[in-house]
């Protein structure tokens, strides 16, 4: 990976004496840093006055180095990601992560760092992610990637039939968060992928496609680890969560059952489900 890649990041909270108060949290696809500010504040699992919380914007994303903004190794991968992330948080003092959490794309760098550096990840909390970029979840995005000619906005419109269930759609849950009707949540879809350039969406999708932890690196996790898959992700699916739990050393398999499908798991967007991913945080930092 060339040596011109360059990461953002954001931080909140104090590193402590021994530098081992971190959380880790890895960005999403077409997420940024601040994407998690929902889920960070005083008084919650991520306080500030308790954790120094590392949020990394992953390569590729239009705010760390990415096609739009310079020059970019557009074949990076979830490794080459965690490689980045590892020279950030030597430079910053870390010794050791308390918890690494993401959410998605978010999920399966938290994996790699596990794997990758087993003695340095205290707990580890992946979230409608996997380690692994499996068949079903490669077809879909080249689905997805296939609308790229019609433009971003059929990119965005294809993208919403997956990440939320059917019974989302049936029972018109869109209108929970906002959406007056199917149109306008359609019409929002395509507009949140407009904002992204083009580049940007088709090298976070090749990292995405491309993400693979084998069974040994997997045997080799140290972390206490809770893996939250939503039973009804279309796309990281709970068979498959199932399989790579399996291969973690004690590792639990706590599923999330929620019409909201693979958002069940994003930041803040519904509280309940954001209540039972808090308590789980909570849960592996008190070790």
């Amino acid at each position: 990976m060339p040596w011109f890649n360059r990461l953002s990041f954001e931080t909140y909270g104090t590193l402590n004496a021994a530098g081992d108060n971190c959380v880790l949290v890895p960005t999403y696809y077409a997420g940024t840093d601040k994407s998690y500010l929902p889920i960070i504040g005083p008084g919650r699992a991520l306080d500030p006055a308790r954790w120094f919380i590392v949020i990394p914007n992953m390569l590729g994303n239009g705010v760390s180095t990415s096609p739009s903004n310079g020059s970019f190794y557009a074949q990076a991968s979830i490794e080459d990601n965690v490689r980045l992330q590892h020279a950030l948080l030597s430079a910053l003092g870390v010794k050791g992560i308390a918890l690494a959490y993401g959410w998605s794309m978010g999920a399966m760098q938290s994996f790699g760092w596990a794997a990758l550096h087993p003695d340095m990840v205290a707990a580890l909390l992946p979230v409608c992610g996997t380690a692994n970029c499996w068949p079903l979840n490669y077809v879909f995005l080249e689905g997805v990637k296939a609308t790229m000619p019609a433009g971003k906005r059929a990119f965005g419109r294809a993208y919403a039939g997956w990440a939320y269930s059917a019974q989302f759609y049936r029972e018109e849950l869109y209108r929970n968060i906002g959406y007056n009707t199917l149109e306008d949540f359609l019409t929002y879809w395509e507009d949140d992928h407009v904002a992204y350039d083009e580049r940007d969406l088709l090298a976070m999708l090749h990292t995405w496609q491309h993400a693979k932890l084998t069974d040994a690196q997997l045997g080799g996790i140290k972390a206490r680890t809770i893996i939250m898959p939503c039973a009804q992700d279309m796309y990281f699916t709970l068979e498959e969560a199932r399989l790579e739990a399996a291969l973690i050393p004690g590792a639990e398999l706590r599923i999330i059952d929620s019409p909201y499908g693979h958002c069940a798991g994003a930041p803040g967007l519904v509280p309940a489900q954001s209540a039972q991913i808090e308590a789980a945080m909570a849960e592996l930092l008190a070790g």
